[in-house]
């Protein structure tokens, strides 16, 4: 399973908290890439309920990450 930014700005609006099911369901609606929906299928725990895209990716980058402060430049 790989994620990149891209692939997982694709589940950003998703109905959190979700189950695999749940999750795979929202992205074949959405019209997800394929890749994003095989990412989800190697998903092994079905029962879990995750939280938010950085259950799944915990390296996903958060709005904090691409602010600096204006006020060093």
């Amino acid at each position: 399973m790989y994620w990149t930014l891209e692939l997982a700005t694709k589940l950003e609006d998703a109905p959190w908290p979700a189950t695999k099911d749940e999750l795979l369901d929202y992205a074949n609606r959405v019209g997800a890439p394929m890749e994003v929906i095989e990412n989800l299928q190697e998903i092994e725990d079905e029962e879990e309920v995750y939280e938010t895209i950085e259950d799944l990716w915990p390296d996903y980058p958060t709005k904090e990450d691409f602010f600096f402060d204006e006020e060093e430049y």
